[in-house]
């Protein structure tokens, strides 16, 4: 005589059919992938951030000058030889442009990236556990969350003058990364709560398991959204350190590209170029990744895809 086993149990120890297989990885990512490319506001920025990208792989190819190579006529005016005119110090405005975007999408990538590490592994176990240790967790992320971020940045930058890019990259990590955790944290408490967590409760997964294979999953698109807007707010926050004069004023970036162009009075002297061109670059690459912003929106809402049909 054979014992039936609980319903519960037998669902948790029911085995996957082929039909029930969870997708490969390379389907995941196609259907991801069309989902973004569908909106057409994300397409725009996904070209925009392409075009932004070749042109910081291929500058060396590209720029017809050296990012800091000098001898060339001082603060010049836009000329066959230099499209946007050179500096006060003798260089080709074009090529420090292309050269700048190296840096600039270097930063608010690694620091957007970073940002977003700590606000998944925060967010998540803030989410997830009870007691002592969140309410920790919770008056450190206060804590952050009520320091204005811009001064916060300034004073932090100023203590850790001469770090160059590095530096940069800490102080906007450290300053970037409380407003994520808050959201996943939010998103975490209200999957704690359903019935395939509590299925894995009982089944006696571990919490460490719990947080990353059963509720990570499920934040794909919040995560992705987040890392998209902590990259812009590093971009931004690198330009404005630079223009301060708080980072390495003799690396090329878009950043330092403003910061001299104010020091050579610029404005006055007729140079437009030397704060239009960057200040238009940085203002048009934070665009593109806020534009595929709505399109990873529709990854988990599917009322915001474009193209669907109602």
């Amino acid at each position: 005589m054979t014992t039936s086993l609980p319903p519960t149990t037998a669902i948790l120890r029911a085995p996957i059919t082929p039909a029930g297989e969870a997708p490969s990885a390379w389907k995941v990512v196609a259907r991801v992938a069309s989902t973004v490319w569908s909106n057409g506001k994300a397409r725009i920025g996904l070209i925009m951030l392409a075009v932004f990208v070749l042109l910081a792989i291929f500058a060396p190819l590209i720029a017809p000058y050296g990012a800091s190579e000098t001898g060339f006529e001082r603060s010049a005016d836009p000329s066959a030889a230099h499209w946007l005119g050179t500096t006060a110090a003798g260089e080709d405005v074009l090529s420090q442009l292309l050269y700048g975007a190296q840096i600039s999408i270097f930063v608010g990538l690694v620091a957007g990236l970073l940002s977003t590490v700590i606000a998944v592994l925060i967010g998540l176990s803030w989410g997830y556990v009870r007691g002592f240790g969140a309410d920790v967790i919770n008056f450190i992320v206060n804590l952050f969350l009520v320091i204005p971020g811009l001064p916060l940045m300034i004073v932090i930058a100023a203590y850790l003058s001469g770090g160059g890019i590095g530096m940069i990259i800490i102080v906007v990590v450290v300053t970037g990364w409380a407003w994520g955790a808050r959201v996943l944290r939010s998103q975490t408490q209200s999957l704690r709560s359903r019935d395939f967590i509590t299925a894995a409760v009982f089944s006696g997964e571990r919490p460490f398991r719990i947080v990353f294979r059963e509720i990570l999953p499920n934040m794909t698109s919040l995560i992705v959204g987040n890392f998209f807007g902590a990259a812009t707010a590093a971009i931004l926050a690198e330009a404005g350190l630079e223009f301060l004069g708080l980072g390495d004023s003799t690396v090329v970036s878009w950043g330092t590209m403003l910061f001299w162009a104010q020091n050579s009075n610029a404005l006055l002297t007729g140079q437009w170029a030397l704060l239009f061109a960057p200040g238009l670059c940085i203002a048009l690459l934070a665009t593109s990744l806020t534009l595929i912003n709505f399109g990873v929106d529709g990854i988990s809402n599917p009322r915001l895809r474009e193209g669907t049909k109602k």
